[in-house]
């Protein structure tokens, strides 16, 4: 989207309260039938990602947590046949939504932008009886949040250590829930500073369960933000640029923009990169070009001396677990994803993320051919790759791909993300009640009530 950088020279810029006159102020006629679209296709995304995880060893310990302190509750669990506490639910559908690693991305944001918004707005529309388009609209606004943010924090925020999925996630939350509740501005900005100061998350615990924890504290957290702040909680008006404040605390570039210069530009959903590969979105370019290359070479292990794989510099501090141990970890290994699509293994489903394929003799045994370097030539795009094989006969081997590139045809991403639903839920439900979903998820913005998709999805 374009931004504009403020004037440096200004005296001083509001953005909190920038940000919450935004939301407060956004209609429904504001928003474009396009982005209505691609949010939908963020819900159907959502609930094929979840169920998928739904239980993941992860998932399985927060559930017998939340039973054990408070018992059963009024909320639907997704992928789950539980009920929980409001909160609970929040926090478990949140985590429960990046236990795979398999939902979409913003490289606006430098994180995840649905799976912090989604959990927080079933559980809130579920309570105040919203329809599908309040929930929608909702969405778009905290979506535009957390890219607005993820912008002014820069690169400096998740280089230094920073899971923006987890940090800035809470606040696109807190003014997703703002919005659907109804605050007004003023209320708004306080829900972003209440957010602000809950706001963590470490990018060291990639490969553990923390990580899902992450979005979905991100999600509980910006929840709880907006309803004590309806409530007349109070927090710094300027939270987020103040000194000592969210952005320049957690990052040392924080450089506010302007908010929207440009209404002609489209919403920053329609930038959302949906994943075909259960991993680290960092991972699926190298994935694809390898893939590529193995295949239409028709090459062998044993054709292969060596893989080279060069990817822009952060990604050695994001994804570069050189010998994972365990399914999660495989999830951050260029070198590992890399072997599992060289020899055509389904990156796209979860079971392949094993601990018995992160200690396969065949998967080892190529992955020590492989070396990771930082690759100039990857210029600003974090998502763009050079895969390089060299054979034993002396022939070398080269693909790029860049995969952080929005699609343009719609009606062929829907197909996609509808077969990926498919590949995740009809295993454990059924076809039927993937087709079931899918209907219910695209036409959320006719919907009445969240309900039946929330009913469709507990099981």
């Amino acid at each position: 989207m374009a931004v504009e950088a403020l004037d440096t020279g200004a005296e001083h810029r509001d953005v909190t309260s920038e940000l919450a006159n935004w939301v407060a102020d956004l209609k429904p006629e504001n928003v474009t039938p396009r982005a209505y679209r691609w949010a939908t296709h963020c819900f159907l995304d959502w609930f094929a990602v979840t169920i998928g995880g739904a239980h993941e060893p992860l998932v399985d310990m927060l559930v017998a947590e939340a039973l054990d302190q408070e018992g059963s509750g009024s909320v639907p669990l997704v992928g789950r046949p539980e009920k929980v506490a409001p909160r609970w639910s929040v926090l478990i559908n949140g985590s429960t939504g990046h236990a795979l690693d398999f939902d979409d991305v913003n490289s606006d944001m430098h994180g995840h932008p649905t799976v912090p918004l989604v959990p927080a707005l079933l559980t809130e529309a579920r309570l105040a009886g919203a329809s599908g388009q309040d929930m929608l609209l909702a969405f778009i606004a905290g979506y535009e949040v957390e890219c607005m943010l993820g912008l002014m924090m820069g690169d400096g925020h998740y280089d230094q250590g920073f899971h923006s999925t987890a940090t800035v996630g809470t606040l696109g939350a807190a003014a997703a829930i703002s919005k659907l509740r109804g605050l007004d501005a003023e209320q708004t900005g306080m829900a972003l500073g209440i957010a602000a100061t809950q706001a963590a998350g470490l990018k060291s615990m990639f490969g553990t369960m923390c990580k899902p924890m992450h979005a979905g504290k991100a999600a509980e957290s910006g929840w709880l933000a907006a309803r004590l702040a309806s409530r007349g909680f109070t927090a710094k008006s300027d939270g987020v640029e103040c000194e000592q404040g969210f952005g320049p605390t957690l990052s040392p570039e924080f450089t506010p923009i302007a908010i929207r210069p440009d209404t002609s530009q489209p919403f920053e959903v329609e930038n959302n990169l949906f994943k075909y590969h259960a991993a680290c979105y960092l991972t699926h370019s190298p994935i694809e070009a390898t893939r590529g290359l193995a295949q239409d070479n028709n090459l062998t292990t044993q054709d292969v001396e060596a893989i080279d794989i060069r990817v822009h510099p952060a990604s050695l501090r994001v994804c570069n677990i050189q010998e994972p141990d365990t399914g999660l970890g495989i999830k951050f290994s260029l070198r590992h994803t890399a072997a599992l699509a060289f020899l055509g293994e389904d990156t796209g489903a979860f079971d392949t993320y094993s601990d018995v394929n992160a200690n396969r003799d065949d998967l080892v045994a190529l992955r020590a051919k492989a070396q990771v370097a930082g690759w100039e030539g990857a210029g600003d795009s974090r998502s763009s790759a050079e895969i390089a094989i060299k054979l034993v006969d002396g022939t070398d081997l080269v693909r790029h791909i860049d995969v952080g590139v929005p699609a343009s045809d719609t009606d062929a991403q829907e197909k996609l993300l509808i077969a990926k639903l498919h590949s995740l839920v009809d295993p454990l439900f059924g076809a039927e009640c993937a087709d079931q979903i899918a209907a219910l998820a695209l036409a959320l913005e006719e919907a009445e009530t969240v309900e039946p998709l929330m009913n469709a999805a507990n099981r």
